[in-house]
């Protein structure tokens, strides 16, 4: 029989482990910038900086603010209905007594396809969606399961960690843009004096890191993904105490088989919200937006 282990001390190890795959963002980006730095003229890379900063925080304010309306609107949903979708309130409910978190605003959509995704800066603004074949297919510890998983990424404040994430994923790119398109347009041999062949290095190890770090920063990007979904599953383990809940809701929509159809209703800059891929794509490992399902259920089995 495998070893039991700790909600508490997954929550734990998530936490950290997405911590310091963020730092590695960070990093990215202070590294590029340095190489930059070294290629550059100070002056014209303090301009580009800032430049990148303005634009990426810009960018991401509008869709941190308004990422509830903009979630919600790309998949059609409406407000679910007290006397239609009676259970999912209830659900919704215990999980808030559980959590001590305020009930968020609750909406459905259309779909065969068993899954549900939250989005909202704070607890106080949040927002649950399930799709109308969660509610059909899934019993009552299955939705009190799923409901819990999405009131984690709430309780955890994920779209707020994950907005952090793709502001320096963003920066990191702009600036490496912004670097491979000056070459074209600048005198790089005038830019400081110093030994050609030193200059020529600096050129192709700035190009190598510019190409190399938006795809390194997006790859760590999917990884703190994937650790927040399994915090998630462990913060649900402990707002419901009961484990097989969401294990059995994930065994059913491994079990799912999803219509071309199906998978054309949603947005793919949509999948990392959901509590499953929607397109059901055999991609695994590093390039997921979701760790592998079984994996995730074996763990809530040993819980």
């Amino acid at each position: 029989m495998a070893e039991k282990i700790s909600f508490h001390d997954q929550i734990a190890r998530n936490k950290l482990k997405s911590a310091v795959l963020l730092s590695v963002i960070f990093i990215s980006f202070l590294v590029l910038g340095y190489i930059i730095s070294l290629v550059l003229d100070p002056s014209y890379f303090f301009v580009v900086m800032i430049a990148s900063i303005i634009f990426s925080l810009g960018y991401i304010w509008y869709g941190y603010y308004n990422s509830h309306k903009i979630a919600l609107a790309s998949v059609r949903a409406k407000p679910a209905s007290r006397t239609e979708h009676r259970a999912l309130f209830h659900a919704a409910e215990s999980m808030a007594l559980a959590s001590g978190l305020p009930i968020p605003k609750l909406y459905v959509m259309e779909s065969e396809e068993i899954n549900a995704f939250a989005s909202g800066r704070n607890p106080q603004n949040a927002v649950i969606c399930f799709t109308t074949g969660a509610l059909k297919k899934l019993n009552k510890h299955e939705l009190e399961g799923v409901v819990a998983h999405e009131m984690s990424h709430i309780a955890n404040y994920d779209i707020r960690y994950m907005t952090l994430t793709a502001v320096l994923v963003g920066m990191v790119s702009i600036i490496a843009q912004i670097f491979l398109r000056s070459l074209w347009f600048s005198s790089l041999s005038n830019s400081r004096e110093r030994d050609g062949k030193l200059q020529i290095v600096l050129i192709l190890l700035g190009i190598l890191f510019a190409i190399l770090a938006p795809i390194v920063a997006q790859l760590v990007s999917l990884a703190i993904s994937r650790k927040r979904e399994f915090t998630a599953d462990a913060t649900a383990v402990k707002f419901t105490r009961y484990p097989p809940g969401l294990a059995n809701a994930l065994k059913k929509i491994k079990s799912e088989h999803i219509s071309s159809r199906e998978k054309h209703r949603f947005a793919k800059s949509m999948a990392p919200l959901f509590i499953s891929d929607p397109f059901k794509r055999k991609i695994s490992g590093i390039f997921s937006t979701h760790p592998d399902i079984d994996e995730r259920i074996k763990r809530l089995e040993r819980m």
